[in-house]
Formats: C-alpha cells, structure tokens, sequence
C-alpha cells in the first residue's frame, strides 16, 4: 500500500512538473507580459524598455513586415542602448530622409529564423567558437557564447551581450541586447 502511495506521488510530481515546464512563461520585458500568442510588434510596444525601437521601427516603415508571418529572430536594443549611441544620432535617424539608413541599422538586428538561444550556442560551439549571423539588412554579426551568455559583435566591432533571451513570439523569437548593432560605414 505504500509503495503504491508513493508510486502514485511521484508519478503526479512528475507529470506537474512536465506540465509546468510545458507552460512556463515568457519572461517579462520592460516590465511588461510577453506572450506567445502575440507577433513582435504587438509585444513590443508594451515594453517600456523599447520605446525608442518600436519608433524607429514606425519611422522606418517595419511594422508590417514585423507583424508578418517570419519566423523572425529580433535582437532589440533596450532604450539604454539607444541613448548611447554618439548625441544626436537618433533624432537624426529618425529623419524621413534618413529612412533608407535607418531601415538598415533595424534591419541589421533581424534574422529570417526563430534562432533560440541554445541553437545559437550550439552553433557558436559546432563553429569553433563564432558563428557568423546574417541579417536580412545584410549585415554579418559575429556570435559568441560564453558561459550561457550571448554575445554579438556588429560590423564595426561593437559588441552586445543577450540580456534576456527566448522571448518567444508568434512569428519568432526576441532577445533583447543591451547595444545597438551597426553596419559598416
């Protein structure tokens, strides 16, 4: 009878935990609920951290390519990453006449994938250490991963750390960076 009680505990702690597991949740991001369900643009906007991205998205003209089907992997840089870049250079971006290059310096944060951040390292460490990351701006990061972390160095040499990663989306997945990633001049 015991055995059997016990049996029947382990079994119920077992398929709890396969059912939590199967349910845990995004983590939050800019104090805001991500949810699955959602596209990246309709998380995003809720993200008091992205703020500057979702404008610079708006300004460039991404909104419905984001909200599209992907799948889309998002390297999205918080505000802070933003506000250090050299004074002046997001209002200037933002400029209707700079939307060509604005477009590029967004689209250089995108991957035409849902690229989780254990396929990464797992591709980092098939690689040898780097992984070249196309973008569909073009751009080639170079992807590192140490110790669970991700890290991103951009065309110029500028270099990102994953900040939270695997917020899943409907059409992909977003990991939020804590630099903005540029192109070659």
């Amino acid at each position: 009878m015991l055995k059997s009680v016990i049996r029947t505990l382990t079994v119920a702690t077992v398929l709890a935990a396969g059912a939590f597991a199967a349910h845990a949740e995004n983590p939050m991001v800019g104090g805001a609920a991500m949810f699955e369900d959602k596209n990246i643009v309709e998380n995003a906007v809720n993200s008091k951290d992205h703020t500057t991205l979702v404008a610079a998205v708006k300004a460039a003209g991404l909104v419905e390519t984001l909200q599209g089907a992907g799948p889309f992997t998002v390297f999205a840089p918080t505000n802070e990453a933003f506000a250090a870049l050299p004074a002046g250079t997001v209002d200037t971006l933002l400029k209707p006449e700079n939307k060509e290059m604005l477009t590029k310096v967004l689209t250089c944060h995108v991957v035409a994938a849902a690229a989780m951040s254990d396929a990464i390292g797992k591709m980092v460490a098939d690689d040898g250490g780097t992984h070249d990351v196309k973008t569909v701006g073009g751009c080639v990061l170079k992807a590192k991963a140490d110790g669970g972390k991700i890290t991103l160095t951009d065309e110029t040499g500028g270099v990102a750390n994953v900040t939270i990663a695997d917020v899943k989306q409907s059409n992909g997945v977003i990991h939020v960076i804590d630099k903005v990633l540029l192109p070659k001049s």
